[in-house]
């Protein structure tokens, strides 16, 4: 989980890279320069000294001596307008405050000093630490961050109170993130949850135009007869005339409190996916202490990005009455429940429901996040209580998800992280 920095001290920083454009516009000026300084510390010890001056942030007692030079000047005051101290000796010298042109500038700077990861990193803690949410409502604003699944949850929140001028930008600026986790998550999902779904029909005693003959033969390699140039097929394997019909159920069911804003995007993204599987029905609830059914936007996760509400409250046992009332084949379902698990709902309620979905055969999976982020915080009483019931309850990385599933759909042991 991403940690806002302490006041009085900056995360450590790499080294710059190439960059171009005028300095950064803060309150007090930093010397102007045209790119960061081409030589490179003399020895490890220098570089060593030079790394922790940028993250100290200079001043008296910073100890470190380090004199900055040429693009390091820069970089500094990037990084000191977001986490410059007061006290110990000097006033903060820089901020962000509140003009919209000097953050697109600093933006637009910590752009040239910083890889990507870094960049979004110190977003997220701008807004956090400064307040700049309201400034995201400006078109102008949206076009200059670096757009990742943080700043849509940043855009969710609040896209019902932006102004209808920069509505059209924040879906653009949602759209590209969403393009761009279906590329990287899309392909190994269908191929992974396929081969589980044609396993899962492979079929014993298959007719004889069912006959899957590649499989047969490779499983029957063992029944050789030399003399006779062939394969005895004691076992034969088949998928069935039903292979190609509908034959399993997943239902997404996903808390849209504050806190799960990156399970959200990520949830909608592979809803989408799984949607577009002929063998799979999918369902997508989403719930605070009401539940909407997105089921019918699947075809397009941004629309279902945007018919969300973050925030708000929790009533899980709410949303599972509603996933129950449309589950037809309990035995060919698998229900994953995304939560945290802070019920405010009525908690035996809750686990009375879950142990009746999984007596009838629904497959009942528990993340507690459904991100790229470590452990989340999350009920432990509540997590203990489903795992009692036969559903152990942990977070989920994107990476994972396809993997959770495919071993659902096959009704083996989950892939659960040892941490």
């Amino acid at each position: 989980m991403t940690k806002t920095a302490a006041p009085g001290h900056r995360p450590p920083t790499p080294g710059p890279g190439p960059a171009t454009g005028p300095a950064p516009a803060f309150a007090t000026p930093t010397p102007t320069f045209s790119a960061p300084s081409p030589a490179s510390p003399a020895s490890a010890a220098d570089e060593r000294a030079r790394r922790w001056r940028l993250v100290l942030g200079g001043g008296e007692a910073e100890g470190t001596g380090w004199r900055l030079e040429g693009g390091d000047i820069g970089m500094d005051g990037a990084l000191d307008a977001l986490y410059g101290r007061t006290g110990q000796g000097r006033e903060r010298a820089a901020g962000l405050g509140a003009s919209a042109p000097s953050v697109a500038r600093w933006l637009g700077d910590i752009r040239t000093y910083f890889p990507g990861s870094v960049v979004q990193v110190m977003q997220r803690d701008a807004i956090d630490r400064l307040g700049l949410a309201t400034l995201l409502m400006e078109p102008e604003m949206l076009e200059a961050v670096e757009a990742d699944v943080h700043l849509v949850g940043t855009i969710l929140s609040l896209h019902q109170a932006m102004p209808e001028t920069t509505r059209e930008t924040a879906r653009a600026v949602v759209r590209e993130v969403v393009d761009e986790l279906e590329k990287r998550l899309a392909g190994r999902t269908r191929a992974t949850l396929g081969g589980a779904l044609d396993r899962s029909a492979r079929i014993s005693r298959p007719r004889h135009r069912d006959i899957d003959w590649d499989r047969t033969i490779r499983a029957n390699l063992g029944n050789y007869l030399p003399e006779h140039r062939t394969v005895v097929p004691e076992r034969l394997i088949g998928h069935g005339r039903a292979s190609r019909a509908l034959r399993k159920e997943v239902v997404l069911c996903v808390d849209q409190s504050g806190s799960m804003a990156a399970s959200v995007v990520y949830a909608s993204v592979f809803g989408a996916v799984l949607a577009s599987m002929r063998s799979l029905d999918t369902r997508l609830v989403v719930f605070d202490t009401t539940v909407v059914d997105l089921t019918d936007r699947l075809d397009d996760p941004v629309d279902v990005l945007f018919g969300t509400r973050l925030g708000g409250g929790t009533d899980i046992n709410r949303a599972l009455a509603h996933c129950q009332s449309k589950i037809t084949r309990p035995a060919d379902t698998v229900l994953v429940l995304v939560s945290d698990l802070y019920e405010g709902g009525i908690r035996d309620e809750m686990l009375k429901r879950v142990a009746a979905m999984r007596d009838s055969g629904v497959r009942f999976v528990a993340l507690l996040a459904l991100s790229d982020e470590g452990t989340p915080a999350y009920d432990r009483e509540h997590a203990a209580a489903l795992a009692a019931l036969g559903v152990p309850a942990f977070a989920c990385t994107p990476d994972l998800f396809p993997e959770v599933m495919a071993a659902a759909l096959e009704k083996r042991p989950l892939p659960i992280p040892a941490d």
